[in-house]
């Protein structure tokens, strides 16, 4: 029976990641709490392609995600480039200059798109998954033209869409990450795409709206002035 639950992981394993008859991935962690992962690593059902990315085995005291936490908490000089790693220290910092009071830092739509007009952002960080849209609105009458950033329901509400009365065109309308891709260059910004997978990464996106910069200079506007109506759940 254990040599089938070996075998049976060896071959996940190689489902996983083996692609086109090579590794997908850079390294692999194997941990557990017992020494099951040290017979998987040895054995030679375990694909030798496989085998020469193993970085570290980890004990671990718990299963489940806790265990998968713990690992990754314990393999962190292994795992030092890996994208999981590099998101909890670029939030964690984030957090810091929060904690700290800097100044140095804002969160949400309307106040990250005014530290890039100002040019005072240095990292715009931004979810992966952030439901945001973009769009660019024109009054006819008075060629005057304006930017608003709503959730994808609520461009249901007409009004919205309205100025005294005068209905106004769509002239451009895209994802707010997808503008944020093409244009962070403009900016002098760096742009950091994260999950919310990490418990920071979680934090950021339900607390923090999923989108924010932090800068090198103080910023003068309240970091507290975070969405505009339109966004607001």
């Amino acid at each position: 029976k254990r040599h089938n639950y070996v075998r049976k992981v060896a071959e996940t394993a190689v489902s996983l990641f083996i692609a086109n008859d090579k590794p997908n991935v850079t390294g692999l962690i194997l941990a557990g709490s017992a020494d099951f992962k040290s017979e998987l690593s040895g054995s030679d059902m375990f694909d030798p392609r496989l085998q020469t990315k193993v970085l570290k085995l980890v004990d671990v005291s718990y299963g489940g995600e806790n265990g998968f936490n713990q690992a990754i908490e314990l393999s962190q000089e292994c795992l030092a480039n890996v994208k999981f790693i590099q998101e909890k220290k670029l939030i964690g910092k984030y957090f810091d200059e929060i904690s700290q009071d800097t100044g140095k830092y804002c969160f949400g739509v309307e106040d990250t798109m005014k530290a890039l007009d100002m040019g005072a952002v240095e990292t715009l960080i931004v979810w992966e998954n952030l439901d945001v849209m973009r769009i660019t609105l024109k009054n006819h009458q008075t060629e005057e033209e304006r930017v608003i950033h709503i959730r994808p329901d609520d461009e249901q509400d007409k009004t919205l869409f309205m100025d005294g009365g005068v209905e106004l065109e769509v002239l451009e309308k895209m994802a707010l990450i997808e503008w944020f891709a093409n244009n962070y260059k403009t900016f002098g910004a760096t742009l950091e795409i994260i999950t919310d997978k990490s418990q920071e990464g979680s934090q950021f996106c339900k607390g923090f709206g999923g989108v924010g910069a932090s800068s090198g200079t103080k910023l003068t506007f309240s970091p507290f002035e975070v969405f505009d109506h339109h966004y607001e759940k």
